[in-house]
């Protein structure tokens, strides 16, 4: 797994999706991290120390794994890049199909009339 700055993380991201675009998945994980063991956790929460989280992003497509690491701060401006870069591939979904409530309704109507 190798860890990536934001910015190149997001064009690793974007070489991935056009890697899959005809045949595969991508999977893009975001966790909580404090990037610290349990035993320095513990260490610092008993000294008083305050414990800074960080949000870790992981993406795999079965193939290669990156990561990245973000700070609160640095957390709006990557999301917002984030839903860029899922905008720009989101052209290979289906679209569902949907079933019109008004001709259900009529649909189950006509055969009762016609039974009379």
């Amino acid at each position: 797994m190798v860890l990536l700055q934001p910015d190149p993380f997001l064009n690793e991201l974007t070489n991935m999706y056009e890697r899959t675009k005809e045949k595969g998945s991508v999977w893009v994980t975001f966790k909580r991290s404090s990037m610290k063991s349990k035993a320095k956790r513990k260490k610092m929460e008993s000294a008083g120390e305050v414990i800074e989280y960080r949000c870790l992003v992981r993406a795999t497509d079965a193939k290669k794994t990156i990561s990245t690491s973000l700070s609160a701060k640095d957390y709006l401006r990557f999301q917002a890049s984030y839903a860029t870069v899922l905008k720009a591939h989101m052209n290979a979904l289906k679209k569902r199909e949907r079933k019109d409530k008004k001709k259900s309704a009529e649909g189950e109507k006509k055969p009762a009339d016609q039974s009379k």
